[in-house]
């Protein structure tokens, strides 16, 4: 690949074979040992070697391949030395639910996004433990397995399985335990999974019917937000803002309504 390489299929086998070497790597440390490096919003917000070392490794890759890139990653940062010349930045979670990982859960992931002058169009999500792979390009579609995703047809919120996801900070989880509350009643039921890429990609392919969390960061939504959109799901925030760390929403055009005025009922971008 030349770093003139701009569209979103060129941009998407990129980031497939970064991420695959990456989610190796992070596989074979999980099978040698978690080491728990540092702590971040709180003692329990914690950051493995793993997480760097994996992240450093993305970097490293994306370097040699397209060295005039900007970077946002998760654990270093803008992550390389220069800020960007070609208009296409590259947006990585080493491991998402880093948690799930640490516990040996299988439910963690790689996650590589490009986006070309602040627009994703690019994104890959890789399950660490299993190997299981979603990719999208803007307008290309959503796949799994060479499957085309589409989200779910549910119609009514009563019967919708609803992913979900806590903040670390004591007071935020309280708040947040009380929109749960408020919403559970409404709603077939309600999964907190811990990964947000994976969440997203599971609502792609209607295994979630839909999912919503406060304090995602661009590297939590990036790519798994693309493959949710692609499959046809609406991904926002409420009151016509975008997603981001205030409220992500994705659901199905049909359960979008009904679930976002619940939430805002419910106060759900509240809260500390």
């Amino acid at each position: 690949m030349t770093n003139s390489a701009t569209t979103p299929a060129e941009l998407l086998a990129i980031a497939l074979e970064v991420a695959r070497d990456a989610a190796d790597t992070a596989y074979r440390m999980r099978a040698e040992g978690v080491v728990v490096a540092a702590t971040k919003s709180t003692v329990t917000d914690v950051v493995t070697a793993a997480d760097r070392a994996v992240e450093r490794q993305i970097l490293d890759a994306l370097a040699a391949l397209r060295p005039d890139d900007a970077v946002l990653g998760e654990e270093y940062g803008e992550g390389v030395s220069n800020a960007g010349r070609s208009g296409v930045r590259w947006i990585v979670d080493p491991i998402d639910g880093t948690v799930n990982y640490l516990y040996g859960l299988p439910h963690s992931a790689v996650s590589l996004a490009a986006e070309v002058d602040g627009v994703v169009v690019a994104g890959v999500v890789r399950n660490v433990s299993t190997g299981d792979e979603w990719t999208a390009t803007a307008g290309g579609g959503a796949w799994r397995d060479g499957v085309r995703l589409r989200c779910s047809g549910e119609v009514d919120l009563g019967q919708a399985l609803v992913g979900t996801g806590f903040g670390y900070d004591a007071a935020r989880r309280a708040h947040q335990a009380q929109v749960v509350a408020g919403l559970i009643a409404h709603v077939r039921d309600i999964r907190r999974l811990g990964a947000a890429a994976l969440d997203l990609c599971l609502v792609a392919e209607g295994r979630l019917d839909a999912y919503f969390e406060k304090g995602l960061a661009a590297w939590d939504l990036a790519a798994g937000g693309l493959v949710a959109a692609e499959a046809g799901v609406r991904v926002a925030g409420l009151a016509g803002r975008p997603p981001g760390p205030d409220l992500v929403v994705a659901a199905p055009p049909a359960l979008f309504a009904p679930l976002h005025d619940r939430l805002a009922a419910l106060d759900a971008s509240g809260g500390p």
